[in-house]
């Protein structure tokens, strides 16, 4: 596992001051933790033994964890759950079941962990339902299992099993720094008590004690931490706008309306954690003096929505928000808006124009949303990842959060890896981390022997990031210089089986279709570049008329539409809409000559440029082609070699899925 916050595991127990300590002071504590029971005072010895039990440095009975994310049960958690509590009720054994959200590794799920009384936990990877049963008579016999382990937890005064590797020192947790995702797929998301136990809300009842507003503001400066969504703009900056805009009424809203594709950051963080997030919340709300806030989230993440509103509904409880919270005299209510996964209502004031109850189109600034944004007050709008690393920074303190990092972006950075990877998943990692170290180290590179070719970071308003600069640093100004942009953290992975015209023209389509067609350039500009792309992307036999001449006419003013596209839309998304196309221009003009020139997919990922043969060494004339072919292209006579007529053949593909002998050639 990689580390904490406190830089020990994450899975082990604490050894700093503010778990040496009490959790909180006396007055606090009741208000956060609960008092004791009336008729038994508890005792210091008491309490630290509770505490333990919450962070599970110790456990009084077998504890098995399951990982019940959504990638957790896209892979068969649920079911994965129900034969735990199915095999411990049929042998009446007592043990504690816990669902937690995703420790990251998505590629290895379905994950359960096992803890003993006095020996660490141990976490296991691809446990169907049909492995539970092998797996606890195992486990709880003290035999661990060798064929699916993972990796253990550290921890103090627990005994190690041997022979089994720590999992902070698995190749996909070591380099990380878990600061946002510290207790991800470590607690129970929906159990207020164990983040309080693991220091949770600490930092908001000394900011609301000890600090004000202003001195709030200049710490976040100080930090250096940036906006987590796209923009990176500072956050303490952004902060001080809204406090010092005059309003009778403020808010902050959290953008959790996370539409990149290949992107579930925002998701895992809430379902994982969602005390968290309603902590960062609150201190944000109170650096701006706002009393309201809203987060608009995805109606598409209900599992999300679940565990944050039950969370919402656990800190009014406890004082944590509502009324005069912990006797500051601070107000907090957090309302949560759903949106109906319209990509521009990531952009804010698309977003401010949703929660109003208006349609989502953007709004031209200035005014800037800080001076005049929700129902024309002060707002600050920063995204779940940003505000979720507040409790780490109020930790840290300001200057060890800006001693990770770079010269220009401080702290961690939260992003999802997928695509052509061997690991796939979730992860974090200090800002400066290079591409190379991620895509080799973390994610295990490229599967069955392929090339690595790009990584398409920042989503649609991103770029793609070639060969040539696997070890550029990650951080917001370096990524500018190979023409791509962090975004919101979604980092897909492509080998060499990927054609970059057809990554190119795959973005365009989904921002073209996401397109609020408020503005012309970007409505009608886009709209352009995917008809261009879909021409160079198109066989000689589908064009007819001066359709070539206009192909061609097309690519001699690609870059330059790109450019205005760019420089006249409206909005964020609109004027970052052309990256992915300049982007693979730059890095991959070759592949688009390729297309243009030759006709030719080098990749051999764009179907149409394709023309296909049939090998006659391996045809064996069984006929399935011929009989299925749609243009009745495939000739020959039955038990012998068959041959496909080049001017029928629309190269559709369905004769190389049909065949059985692996005898259809694509060139």
């Amino acid at each position: 596992m990689a580390t904490g916050s406190n830089g020990n595991a994450a899975g082990g127990p604490c050894a700093c001051a503010r778990c040496a300590n009490p959790l909180l002071t006396a007055e606090d504590r009741a208000a956060l933790l609960g008092p004791a029971p009336a008729d038994t005072p508890e005792t210091q010895a008491q309490r630290e033994i509770r505490l333990a039990l919450l962070r599970r440095d110790r456990v009084e009975r077998p504890a098995i964890f399951v990982g019940a994310g959504t990638c957790g049960l896209g892979a068969g958690a649920g079911k994965t759950l129900a034969a735990v509590r199915q095999y411990l009720a049929e042998r009446q054994i007592a043990a504690d079941v816990v669902e937690v959200g995703c420790i990251g590794m998505c590629s290895a799920e379905p994950l359960v962990d096992v803890q003993l009384p006095g020996r660490t936990r141990v976490c296991f990877r691809a446990i169907t339902a049909d492995k539970v049963p092998g797996l606890l008579e195992s486990a709880l016999a003290g035999q661990i299992p060798a064929a699916h382990v993972l990796g253990q937890f550290r921890g103090v005064q627990l005994q190690s099993w041997l022979d089994v590797p720590y999992l902070d020192e698995h190749p996909f947790f070591s380099p990380q720094t878990r600061w946002v995702l510290a207790n991800c797929g470590l607690i129970d998301p929906n159990s207020l008590e164990e983040y309080l136990a693991r220091g949770g809300y600490r930092g908001l009842a000394q900011v609301l004690r000890n600090m004000t507003r202003a001195e709030l503001c200049d710490l976040v400066e100080r930090s250096g931490l940036r906006g987590r969504g796209g923009g990176g703009f500072p956050t303490g900056r952004k902060w001080k706008i809204a406090l010092n805009s005059p309003g009778d009424q403020k808010y902050l809203i959290c953008n959790a309306d996370e539409g990149d594709p290949g992107a579930f950051m925002d998701r895992a963080v809430i379902e994982g954690d969602p005390h968290r997030l309603v902590e960062g919340m609150a201190v944000a709300a109170y650096a701006i003096g706002a009393s309201k806030a809203y987060v608009y989230i995805r109606a598409e993440y209900p599992l999300a929505i679940k565990h944050l509103e039950h969370a919402i509904r656990q800190a009014h409880a406890a004082g944590l928000l509502g009324e005069n919270i912990l006797g500051s005299g601070f107000d907090l209510h957090i309302t949560l808006k759903q949106g109906a996964g319209a990509f521009v209502c990531g952009e804010e004031t698309a977003l401010i124009n949703s929660i109003e109850g208006r349609r989502g189109m953007p709004r031209p600034r200035p005014p800037f949303p800080a001076v005049s944004g929700a129902f024309g007050k002060p707002t600050v709008i920063n995204n779940v990842e940003t505000l979720a690393n507040l409790p780490t920074l109020l930790e840290l303190g300001a200057e060890s959060f800006a001693a990770v990092g770079t010269a220009g972006s401080k702290g961690t950075k939260v992003f999802a890896l997928s695509g052509k990877v061997a690991r796939t998943g979730l992860i974090e990692v200090a800002m400066g981390t290079t591409v190379r170290r991620i895509v080799f180290d973390i994610g295990g590179g490229i599967p069955d022997g392929k090339a690595f070719k790009a990584v398409q970071i920042g989503g649609p308003s991103g770029g793609c990031i070639p060969t040539a600069h696997l070890d550029i640093e990650i951080d917001y100004d370096s990524l500018k210089t190979v023409g791509a942009m962090m975004g919101s953290g979604g980092l897909v992975v492509m080998d060499e089986d990927n054609c970059m015209v057809d990554v190119a023209k795959f973005f365009m389509d989904f921002i073209q279709r996401e397109s609020c067609g408020k503005c012309i350039p970007c409505r009608e500009g886009t709209r352009h570049m995917l008809e261009i792309l879909q021409a160079i992307t198109r066989s000689r036999r589908n064009e007819s008329g001066y359709k070539a001449l206009e192909r061609f006419k097309g690519v001699m003013y690609l870059n330059r539409l790109a450019e205005v596209i760019r420089d006249t839309s409206l909005c964020g998304l609109g004027q970052s809409a052309p990256n992915p196309v300049l982007s693979t221009l730059r890095w991959f003009r070759e592949e688009y000559e390729a297309h243009v020139f030759e006709r030719k997919c080098p990749a051999g990922a764009c179907s149409e440029l394709l023309s296909y043969r049939i090998d006659a060494d391996k045809c064996h004339g069984c006929t399935l082609c011929a009989l299925k072919c749609p243009t009745e292209a495939i000739m020959g006579a039955k038990r012998a070699p068959h041959y496909i007529v080049p001017e029928k053949c629309i190269a559709c593909g369905t004769c190389v899925s049909l065949c059985r002998f692996e005898a259809i050639v694509a060139e």
